[in-house]
């Protein structure tokens, strides 16, 4: 099994985190995405869409971050990530689709690149608009954590906090106060006391710079 990877992907961190998490053995491959090999002959073979992350199994090339993690969670479900319930699936689902469907797409590179480069939108601007999105999208996952929690849903880690790590990950990054989110911050920070979430950032990835 080969990922596809780039170290600031906040999608490809969600598909390390889960590797890790579920202990599958894999192959991590980085894909350079200010050099632009998303877009390269070679890699749009693999994956049309040309995004990261791809995670290239025996069954072929998957994209697109939720399905891959949906997919490793019904072929690996030794380590489950989606537990409990209907209802407590539903509230893990709920803050995975906050994060994955209504923060990451109006905030990810390829918009951020675009108010630069065709709308003539200034760092200053563009880091307003980072913000504001995140912290629309925080201000109410904030009200769906519980007090004195550790995780998102429950006492396991589960899909919830594989979504929200990384994005809290790239607020730090872009400034946003989280002195306004006590909840999502702890539970960023118990995290990060695992091995499965601190192995999956940024700064341990062999890509970084």
């Amino acid at each position: 099994m080969k990922l596809y990877s780039y170290f600031r992907s906040s999608a490809a961190y969600r598909v390390r985190i889960a590797l890790n998490l579920k202990h599958i053995d894999h192959q991590l491959l980085t894909v350079n995405l200010l050099k632009s090999e998303q877009q390269s002959a070679d890699y749009m073979a693999k994956n049309p869409q040309g995004l990261l992350p791809a995670l290239e199994t025996e069954q072929g090339v998957l994209a697109q971050s939720l399905a891959i993690l949906e997919y490793l969670e019904e072929t690996y479900p030794e380590t489950p990530l989606l537990i409990g319930n209907a209802w407590q699936k539903a509230q893990i689902r709920n803050i995975c689709y906050a994060i994955a469907c209504d923060i990451h797409p109006v905030d990810n590179l390829r918009v951020l690149k675009y108010l630069t480069s065709e709308l003539g939108v200034d760092d200053d601007a563009k880091n307003a608009w980072y913000r504001h999105w995140v912290e629309v999208g925080f201000d109410s996952i904030e009200k769906l954590l519980s007090e004195n929690c550790q995780f998102c849903v429950g006492d396991k880690p589960t899909l919830a906090d594989v979504c929200l790590v990384p994005q809290v990950f790239n607020a730090i990054r872009f400034k946003v106060d989280m002195n306004k989110y006590p909840k999502i911050a702890a539970v960023y920070q118990h995290c990060n006391t695992l091995s499965a979430f601190s192995d999956a950032a940024p700064q341990n990835q062999p890509d970084a710079v």
